[in-house]
């Protein structure tokens, strides 16, 4: 079915436009261009969002500032293994994958980190990512109270993951 998603749309296209009597070439071309701009647009600031977490991952700052956090994590009912799975989450959805792959991999997938590491990242989203490529997309420059109220969500999404897999298993 998806090999002819794209086809079908661009047949659908051509149809609407031969039959409003416009040129369907011009529109699809318009169409490009200003999937091209808003790329150019989005473009620096992934790469340095990208650039961010790679450092952050290189430098071991990741691991040091997550072993400072562990105690509060453990307030909270986060199993302290998860902290640099929440301090990774909101900025990188690949590494956090990566790292929820890695912790599984060391405490077991049915085991109570497991668990809590599979339920954490289907619960909580990218967060800095998803702004910059919407507000990027939008022009919007100040993110005002988005930012904050954001990573207030991740976190309640976070701690809710970690005590209904408790409660769970």
């Amino acid at each position: 079915m998806t090999d002819y998603l794209v086809p079908l749309i661009l047949l659908t296209v051509c149809c609407l436009a031969l039959r409003k009597k416009e040129n369907a070439y011009n529109i699809l071309i318009g169409g490009a261009a200003d999937g091209l701009k808003l790329l150019l647009t989005l473009t620096p600031t992934l790469i340095l969002l990208l650039t961010a977490v790679t450092m952050l991952r290189a430098s071991g700052a990741v691991e040091v500032i997550s072993a400072y956090l562990a105690p509060i994590f453990r307030c909270f009912g986060i199993p302290p293994e998860t902290a640099i799975l929440v301090l990774i989450r909101p900025i990188s959805g690949s590494a956090a994958l990566a790292i929820g792959a890695d912790l599984m991999t060391r405490h077991g997938v049915d085991s109570i980190i497991g668990r809590t590491v599979a339920v954490m990242l289907g619960s909580t989203e990218t967060t800095f990512y998803t702004i910059s490529v919407y507000f990027g997309a939008a022009g919007i420059k100040k993110t005002r109270y988005t930012v904050p109220a954001a990573l207030i969500a991740d976190f309640v999404g976070f701690t809710v993951a970690s005590l209904t897999v408790r409660l769970l298993f």
